[in-house]
């Protein structure tokens, strides 16, 4: 089907088609053996063949050869980006970007001073870890295939880059010409996986292991002599804040059954809600071995495997899990000697690590700066996390962080996940593994069953442990769901289940997962509520809490099920067609508003023209209360009254005490808290206060999203959805700039995708990049599917050759590295145990078709 119809749509062209659909047929029909006894060429070949938004559909018949698809088409679009974690995971910002800059870890909202961060790579880097990892065998290290894929997605990278001629040749003026951009090895590729696994626990800590240092009595830590206990009150809120999954990544996510689908088969939604710049966005592609594998979606920039998408019978996709991924240890030290520490009495001495960084001057020298970094049997030593100065080193004590996800087992478990086509299968896959680091899944098949499961890596420390193991800075850091417990006691080290593969962590039968035929659902709340018919209950606090208040965006998502089951959301029926699931998530509806814009209302007109405001004044209202009354409660484009309940809402829910009459109710927790408490001062400030937000800013009371909520993508583009904080399914967080108004937007819904599994062989999916596929501003994707995003516009999933071949903007490029490099094999050397010669002969009619890019980055028309 097709959701787009403003879509352009070129002529097409018969022979062209007719070649395509030829190769198509040839390509599908080559027998290929087990992976086991896949042959490995050195020289390694794709075809890329990129549809509607230059999205990659990469071809080859050996897991080597997707990969250099893959990493050639990636760096065509990324290269940038790319190079710039490969520098961050080196350890080597200081030495071209200088150590007192910043970078930004997007992916869990951290930012962090480049000198610190390279001390807390390089530690990492000497450490040997990676290296272990790699030599293990599965599922703790990488199976074969991801070797060889790795291998061919580093291969893919270096010829784009070496096409181009170098740095200089690349079109994007982000580093156009800039020495930080080189080749990469595969250790680079293996050290941005293990970031990324790592993103939730030792991610929120980087700058702050990197830096950290014994106490000295010339130089005591901290200098304001604080205790670790104050420290943390000081920093609880805006600790609380920035470990939150509001402020850093989240996502929505469906899986119906054939119970509520209109034609009993299952259907996926995939809403992550990510970054908008730079390294932790998602780039969609489609990766086929004929016969082997055939898997589409989007994956973590510099993955070169798709982490939400679909196979022929199997959809899913991923919300950042309440689970916590690490705990913090408090050891005791022996006096006079900050680097020894007691364990049930014995003095045991920490683990140095020296390590030298390259740091540039002002003039363009390098020098060098060595620091000894320490870590204890739990972990890294550290003095704080997340930029907030907590836990410090200090004569007496020191802080060390367990992470559970020391690990790269998450690579195995999207290997296989790629090719399972049912959710028992893909429950298998998970469980094999238990390398899901910091994420729920939820999926449906073909044939209509869903499965819920956050089955994933979890310190073991249950609640017996954390009753009796909480240090007084643990106790008080818990209703923070940070877990600090003593070192001082072997007994209070991570346990370990029978079922689980490694050790500290707990396994699959003491994690949540839930099987059905309705559906199951997650807005990153806990588990409790995947579905209120079947509450999930009787887990450890560390997962997440059950019986307590949902976030209002759970709510609404839970809402927009219950409506659809009834009708009252006034669409034909009370089932789920594809239209229908693709129309809820850009409906923009906004929960708060639904809930309290009424009382508001009220509220207003009980004020006569005047409002108090937080400043301790009174401000004229205007039209604000005319404004609300007559808002459509959605912030799409076009809805005067969104921008004014935003202000409103953002002071009002902080409003002390609650701002709401009812509380929460365990027995009604889809509808509970509500009623909007106008007799609260600070509620009834906020509508005064929102008035002068705007006011201050220029922007008329019944302003809307399409002036005043943008981004900048070469031209302005207008965005619609808002915070998830107010209940909007489709989030959006913009940053407001009081003289100008949300003109930034960091974080939201991202690769967006809704599947419909039908009764043929194709998939019947459709999705949309919302910050497009391309960083760089010279790309012709780098704001096309932005526009769209704009329009509530999709794109179709292509997932079938014969779909691939219809496309009307269609291109075809093959990589040959053999024709490149080396002397060609010849055809019956080198691919008669794949079926590469039929490959072949697919590939020479997709070339003879005259759709070739060659080896230039411009797309033939």
């Amino acid at each position: 089907m097709s959701a787009s119809p403003a879509r352009t749509r070129a002529t097409a062209r018969p022979l062209l088609r007719s070649l395509i659909a030829g190769a198509a047929a040839l390509l599908m029909a080559a027998p290929f053996v087990p992976a086991a006894h896949a042959q490995t060429n050195d020289a390694p070949s794709a075809t890329i063949r990129r549809t509607t938004n230059g999205i990659p559909h990469i071809l080859a018949d050996d897991w080597e050869g997707l990969g250099y698809g893959y990493g050639y088409a990636f760096a065509q679009d990324n290269i940038c980006t790319a190079a710039d974690f490969y520098v961050t995971v080196a350890g080597e910002r200081s030495k071209y970007f200088g150590p007192d800059a910043t970078w930004r870890f997007h992916g869990n909202s951290s930012t962090y001073n480049n000198l610190d961060s390279d001390f807390f790579y390089k530690k990492v880097n000497a450490s040997g870890r990676i290296e272990e990892i790699l030599s293990m065998a599965p599922p703790h290290g990488p199976r074969p295939e991801l070797v060889e894929g790795v291998a061919g997605y580093v291969a893919g990278y270096n010829q784009y880059l070496a096409e181009v001629g170098g740095p200089d040749g690349i079109s994007d003026p982000r580093c156009q010409g800039a020495g930080w951009v080189r080749p990469i090895t595969a250790i680079d590729a293996w050290r941005r996986f293990y970031q990324l696994a790592s993103l939730a626990s030792t991610g929120v800590a980087v700058a702050e292991i990197g830096s950290a240092q014994p106490p000295t009595p010339s130089a005591p830590f901290p200098s304001s002599g604080k205790t670790a206990e104050a420290l943390l009150q000081e920093n609880a809120t805006e600790l609380d804040e920035r470990l939150g999954i509001e402020l850093g990544i989240g996502s929505n996510a469906y899986g119906l059954g054939k119970e509520v689908t209109a034609n009993g088969r299952g259907m996926v939604l995939g809403n992550p809600h990510f970054p908008w710049q730079e390294g932790e966005r998602l780039y969609q592609s489609h990766l086929t071995i004929p016969g082997r594998v055939n898997v589409s979606g989007a994956s973590l920039y510099g993955v070169p495997i798709i982490l939400i998408g679909h196979t022929d019978g199997l959809a899913w996709s991923h919300t950042v899990s309440t689970a916590r991924r690490f705990a913090i240890y408090e050891v005791q030290l022996v006096p006079g000697a900050p680097t020894k520490y007691r364990v049930d009495g014995e003095i045991k001495d920490m683990i140095p690590t020296e390590v030298t960084v390259e740091v540039k001057q002002d003039d363009g020298s390098i020098t060098e700066e060595t620091r000894t970094l320490y870590s204890t049997e739990y972990g890294h030593v550290l003095n704080g996390i997340v930029g907030l100065p907590i836990f410090p080193w200090t004569p007496e004590r020191a802080f060390t962080i367990f992470d559970a996800n020391d690990h790269m087992r998450y690579l195995n478990h999207f290997f296989e996940k790629n090719q399972a086509q049912t959710v028992e299968e893909l429950f298998e896959v998970i469980k094999r593994n238990l390398g899901i680091p910091w994420v729920n899944t939820m999926a449906a098949d073909k044939d209509g069953r869903t499965l819920y499961s956050d089955v994933s890596v979890v310190p073991h420390i249950d609640d017996a442990k954390t009753q009796v193991c909480s240090t007084p800075v643990g106790q008080a850091a818990q209703s923070l769901r940070v877990w600090v417990l003593d070192g001082s006691r072997s007994d209070c080290a991570p346990g370990t289940d029978d079922d689980a593969p490694a050790p500290g962590i707990f396994g699959p039968q003491n994690l949540p997962h839930l099987f059905r035929d309705d559906f199951i659902s997650n807005m990153n709340d806990s588990y409790w509520l995947t579905n209120p018919a079947e509450p999930i209950e009787g887990f450890d606090a560390i997962i997440g809490d059950e019986r307590a208040a949902r976030t209002l965006r759970t709510r609404l998502g839970l809402r927009i099920l219950e409506d659809r089951a009834s009708g009252a959301d006034g669409m034909a029926g009370t089932k789920w067609t594809q239209p229908q699931l693709m129309d809820a998530v850009f409906n923009n509806r906004q929960y708060a508003a639904e809930l309290v814009r009424d009382d508001v209302v009220e509220m207003c007109r009980q004020q006569g023209g005047f409002a108090p405001n937080s400043s301790g004044g009174f401000t004229a209202l205007g039209d604000a209360c005319d404004i609300l009354e007559n808002w459509d409660l959605r912030d799409d484009l076009d809805s005067p009254g969104a921008i004014l309940f935003r202000r409103f809402w953002t002071h009002a829910d902080d409003a002390s005490p609650s701002p709401w009459v009812n509380g929460f109710d365990v027995n009604d927790p889809v509808n509970t808290p509500n009623t909007l408490n106008t007799e609260n001062a600070q509620v009834r400030e906020a509508l005064g206060t929102a008035v002068e937000d705007l006011n201050a800013a220029g922007i008329p009371l019944d302003g809307t999203l399409r002036d005043f909520q943008y981004e900048e993508r070469g031209v302005r583009i207008p965005i619609h959805g808002g915070p998830g904080t107010l209940g909007v399914f489709n989030a959006i967080s913009a940053s407001w700039d009081p003289a100008a108004g949300y003109n930034d937007i960091y974080h939201g819904s991202s690769f967006v995708m809704v599947v419909n599994f039908t009764d043929g062989p194709c998939p019947d999916a459709n999705a949309i990049v919302t910050y497009s596929q391309s960083e760089d501003v010279t790309s012709p994707y780098y704001n096309d599917q932005t526009l769209m995003y704009s329009r509530k516009e999709w794109n179709d999933m292509h997932f079938c050759e014969s779909e691939i071949a219809a496309d009307p903007n269609l291109t075809v490029q093959v990589l040959d590295a053999a024709a490149t490099s080396a002397p060609a094999a010849a055809a019956d050397d080198a691919l008669p145990a794949t079926g590469g010669g039929l490959v072949a002969m697919g590939l020479a009619l997709m070339a003879l078709a005259g759709a070739s890019w060659g080896r230039s980055r411009r797309a033939v028309a």
